[in-house]
């Protein structure tokens, strides 16, 4: 087994390239298995009723929440450990796990008390039409039961990645995928449960993911979780809002994103039509989630590479990672699009084949998507160089751009200039917009990286003659 020196030699002197990619693939497949479970449920909730595919997919808005809470503690605490073990400073790091652990753990716990006190509210605030209610609250059920566990699963997962062992991340995640689809069926045809089922699936899922994912943390090459390092102070939780805040941003924007989306499609649906018109847009997020979480995956694998060259002062490094990453998340975003266009109603027939008027919104819409997707891979990759090098403002304004500064403003204007079709073309003009804003930040990082490797240099060949 490798020793945290042997970790920061493997870290910092591996080709770069290679060492994005043998770091990136084992994220990729995390990421896209953690949007797996969302898929998962609804392809097999999709062969239920058209009222139940919508009611998963307002229940995306709370999955999106827990979302937020684990990336955020664990982007957050997953950074400085990263910057910490570059820098051999190994008590810091066991300090931040604990705090970055337990305090989600808290937090899970007090909200899924008081989301099982009011399910149907829940349900109804976050834009369930009637029909659509009882589903959205069976779906809810276990899920917010399992809350704690799938925040800090999600925790574990972005800290153990952010420390280069993406691999046992990805094992710890995927294995919770490949059960979820396994009990899926189970849970829902065979024992009768219909879309609770899916929920407790989920759950039961997530669970055996989160104690796979604190097994992983006992490896020696690793950050070891204790709880006699959970001292929490005003100092750790300042470093973890600087990592984490534009996660936070970023899926509390997606949150909102998601809430304003069921409350608009319900409000542009032709009468009779809401369920469908809502489950349409259900559909589309989670494909494009899915199709995301590949790119953002790559990038994600991209973090710790930088985080700990950052740390190490190998400047040079980060820069090329970074020149890398862009180059592969441009081009396999170009080729997803172009295969989603083309198939995009076979897609959404995957989830849902018997309601006609689901597939003709959910193609139009899932088109519109792939037309900017090519877009998002700069702003990505940039808001990621930004938040594990702690710069906290421009990364977040970045993160937020997507859903928030532009996607917002788009879903309030565009549906009413141009009805249901102006809610299709939302989320790409969204991305359009984010792409021109990343565009500047990108060439000034890229010069600034270029200057500090320069420095590097100098100072290297100032030690070499003294």
């Amino acid at each position: 087994m490798k020793s945290l020196d042997d970790k920061y030699v493997y870290m910092t002197e591996t080709p770069v390239r290679k060492l994005v990619l043998k770091l990136a693939v084992p994220t990729m497949v995390s990421m896209m298995v953690t949007a797996l479970y969302n898929v998962v449920d609804a392809a097999f909730v999709g062969h239920l009723s058209t009222e139940a595919t919508a009611g998963i997919g307002i229940a995306f808005a709370y999955m999106t929440f827990i979302q937020a809470m684990g990336f955020f503690f664990g982007h957050g605490s997953g950074n400085h450990i990263s910057r910490a073990l570059g820098a051999k400073q190994y008590d810091d790091a066991g300090k931040m796990a604990a705090v970055g652990f337990f305090t989600p753990m808290i937090i899970g716990t007090v909200t899924a008390v008081a989301g099982l006190c009011f399910l149907e509210p829940l349900a109804r605030l976050m834009g369930a039409p009637g029909e659509v209610v009882a589903p959205t609250v069976g779906y809810l059920r276990y899920i917010v039961a399992a809350t704690p566990f799938m925040m800090t699963a999600l925790t574990l997962n972005n800290q153990l990645r952010l420390q280069g062992n993406a691999r046992f991340a990805m094992v710890g995640i995927g294995s919770g995928a490949v059960l979820n689809m396994l009990l899926d069926p189970l849970f829902i045809f065979v024992l009768g449960w219909g879309v609770e089922g899916a929920s407790a699936a989920t759950a039961v899922s997530q669970l055996f993911s989160w104690v796979l994912l604190l097994m992983g943390t006992r490896r020696s090459d690793g950050v070891k979780i204790k709880f006699s390092n959970f001292k929490p102070t005003l100092s750790c939780y300042y470093e973890i809002l600087r990592g984490g805040l534009p996660s936070l941003c970023r899926q509390l924007f997606n949150m909102a994103a998601a809430l304003t989306l069921n409350y608009a499609a319900a409000s542009y649906a032709a009468p009779g039509c809401e369920a469908s018109t809502v489950g349409a847009f259900a559909i589309v997020t989670r494909t494009t989630m899915f199709a995301f979480a590949l790119v953002l995956g790559f990038d994600q694998g991209f973090q710790p590479v930088c985080g700990f060259n950052y740390g190490a002062h190998k400047f040079l490094r980060v820069r090329e990672a970074y020149t890398f990453t862009l180059k592969v998340t441009t081009v396999a975003l170009a080729v997803i699009s172009v295969v989603g266009y083309i198939f995009a109603r076979q897609i959404v027939m995957v989830f849902r084949d018997e309601d006609p008027v689901l597939i003709e919104i959910g193609t139009r819409a899932l088109r519109w998507q792939w037309v900017a997707f090519p877009l998002i891979g700069l702003g990505t990759a940039t808001n990621m160089l930004f938040q594990n090098i702690r710069m906290t403002i421009k990364s977040t304004l970045l993160s937020i751009g997507r859903q928030g500064l532009f996607f917002l403003p788009a879903i309030a204007i565009l549906p009413r200039i141009w009805g249901l079709g102006g809610l299709e073309a939302t989320q790409a003009t969204a991305d359009a917009c984010t792409f021109l804003l990343a565009v500047p930040y990108a060439i000034w990082i890229y010069r600034k990286l270029g200057r500090m490797a320069e420095n590097e240099k100098k100072e290297s060949s100032s030690d070499s003659v003294d």
